[in-house]
């Protein structure tokens, strides 16, 4: 828009309109009719000499931009309003020319610096099938420099039959996260859409990641958690004590704090509080604490608060007399409380308790004495708390369905098992953890488990947490045939994300070798080293492309690397 303009009356004197708009240029000059509620751009002409009157359109500033185009097709200046009805500027076909270029050399430039930003590998393509971008990503994932393809057709470079670009392009299909055989060498997760133009297909895009180092590794894990397995059952049988946090699997930061924090807890006689929703193993967490600072034979006592009806919650934790009511034992009963003496009594979903429990636990908890229902005589019970729930007992004691004091009584020390979600790294160790003892369990023997079937599972939400984690493993392992896993015995809120994978069959590795005369520690060292030596090569040496390949960080990596030995 141009706001250097003049609007002047109309007359009838040309001769004077003349003189004004040689005298007031560069300004353009308008002139009004107020009667006729028309304007007319005045112009001289530079090969005559003459004034040239022409109509000009007048449109609202916030009118859409193909309104003033269309009319800038019939006549070559428009003026422009602002919201009061005044005159704010003008603009021609060569100002809009120019303001369009400007805007489109613009946006160029924002599209070729992400293009040359980004690791992935992305490919457009035209109509006709010629390439018009090529990433840096793509260059090092296919070995084609930009200036080779750019302005060829891709299937001067690719097969046909392997191209899911040309699918978009051809038939306007679109692909999300699909495993694809890019070459024979080589699997990527592709996403490929169509370029719609008016509601016609103009090209395609398609973006790539390399995940063949992925898929390797994985079947790589698969056979070494096999053979840890059976190491680790082997060496829990030859020694006495273990750690008790070993049952715990997972090697996320989030499930490493976790157990850091429920040691130094275990260290002390104080109560315990565990918050996390279900599935993700309190029970677990309870008992190591519970190994961790009991003798080898202490009772460990749990009770499920929300499992007990609340007419038997009392017998149930106190225990009862004989003949202490209708249909009672005629030798009476110990509770829970009296079983757990000298141990760990856990109180699991400690949410649910009913109310007109709560207090007599807390005066249990205050003085560890108690009555049995039907009894006169006092018990003592020297016992160690710990609770855990799945709810928010805060919000509870807003509510008035869960005592303040009991919660503060309970609430000395406290921790939150993190959901499976937020350790998604766990659940590749886990799958292959349920795999393997699920398969011994039922006889089953299990050749492995695909990238496929992995990358559903990787990317479900596990509202169950662990528990439905080993559920799905345990109906894979039930449906397998032949000792394959299939996709179609995935459950159904699972298979919903993996239609999107093929199965891999032709990448199996070569299996690890290792001596097992070695000690366990030194067998587990030896696989990793075989591991990462493997990634070292597979990137030419490059510690950090080998770092995100094994999804670990540099540092880390070099720590590993130094005590393995490596050196490169």
């Amino acid at each position: 828009m141009d706001t250097n303009l003049l609007i002047i009356e109309a007359c009838d004197d040309l001769a004077l309109l003349k003189e004004i708009a040689i005298k007031e240029a560069p300004a353009t000059l308008f002139i009004q009719n107020q009667n006729l509620h028309t304007v007319r751009h005045a112009s001289v002409c530079k090969t005559t000499g003459e004034l040239v009157l022409t109509p000009c359109p007048i449109h609202p500033i916030t009118s859409p931009l193909e309104h003033v185009v269309a009319t800038l097709t019939k006549e070559n200046t428009a003026l422009l309003l602002d919201d009061q009805g005044g005159y704010v500027g003008f603009v021609n076909t060569e100002i809009l020319s120019a303001k369009l270029l400007d805007e489109y050399q613009q946006m160029q430039a924002y599209l070729t610096t992400i293009l040359q930003t980004i690791d992935e590998s992305c490919t457009v393509i035209d109509r006709h099938s010629n390439v018009v971008y090529w990433t840096k990503g793509a260059e090092k994932l296919f070995s084609i420099k930009e200036e080779e393809i750019i302005g060829k057709p891709i299937t001067d470079f690719f097969s046909s039959d392997r191209l899911e670009i040309l699918n978009s392009l051809q038939t306007g299909s679109s692909v999300y996260h699909s495993q694809h055989h890019a070459r024979n060498d080589l699997v990527v997760m592709i996403n490929s859409s169509p370029v719609y133009y008016k509601k016609e297909i103009i090209g395609a895009v398609v973006s790539e990641t390399d995940i063949t180092s992925q898929i390797r590794l994985n079947n790589e894990l698969f056979m070494t958690s096999e053979k840890l397995f059976t190491l680790e059952e082997e060496v829990r049988k030859s020694l006495p004590t273990v750690n008790p946090f070993s049952y715990i699997r997972g090697n996320s930061p989030a499930l490493k704090q976790t157990m850091s924090i429920a040691k130094k807890a275990a260290t002390t006689n104080a109560s315990i509080l565990i918050y996390g929703e279900s599935g993700v193993g309190k029970e677990l967490f309870a008992k190591a604490i519970h190994n961790l600072r009991e003798k080898p034979n202490a009772p460990f006592v749990a009770i499920n608060c929300g499992a007990i009806p609340s007419g038997l919650f009392e017998s149930e934790i106190f225990g009862y007399e004989k003949g202490a009511f209708s249909g009672a034992d005629q030798k009476g009963k110990k509770g829970k409380v009296e079983l757990a003496r000298g141990g760990t009594l856990f109180l699991d979903e400690i949410g649910e308790m009913p109310l007109e429990m709560q207090v007599k636990i807390l005066r249990l908890l205050q003085e560890k004495k108690f009555y049995p229902v039907g009894g006169t005589k006092e018990i003592e019970a020297d016992f160690r708390v710990v609770a855990a729930t799945n709810r928010d007992l805060k919000e509870l004691v807003k509510e008035k369905t869960f005592r303040e004091d009991l919660y503060y009584r309970l609430n000395v020390v406290n921790f939150t098992v993190p959901p499976l979600r937020e350790r998604i790294e766990d659940i590749i160790e886990l799958t292959h953890y349920f795999l393997y003892e699920i398969s011994v369990k039922y006889n089953r023997p299990i050749h492995g488990i695909s990238q496929a079937v992995m990358q559903s599972l990787l990317q479900h939400s596990w509202p169950g947490n662990i528990r439905e984690l080993k559920n799905v493993v345990e109906r894979l392992v039930v449906f397998s045939e032949n000792g394959n896993i299939k996709m179609d015995d995935l459950p159904i809120e699972i298979d919903g994300l993996a239609n999107t994978f093929n199965s891999i069959t032709d990448l199996q590795p070569a299996p690890l070798t290792v001596d097992e005369n070695l000690s366990l520690s030194d067998q587990l060292q030896q696989y990793e080293k075989d591991i990462i030596l493997r990634e070292l090569n597979k990137a030419n040496g490059n510690k950090l492309q080998c770092a995100k390949n094994l999804n670990i960080t540099r540092a880390t990596l070099y720590n590993r690397m130094n005590k393995l030995g490596i050196k490169l």
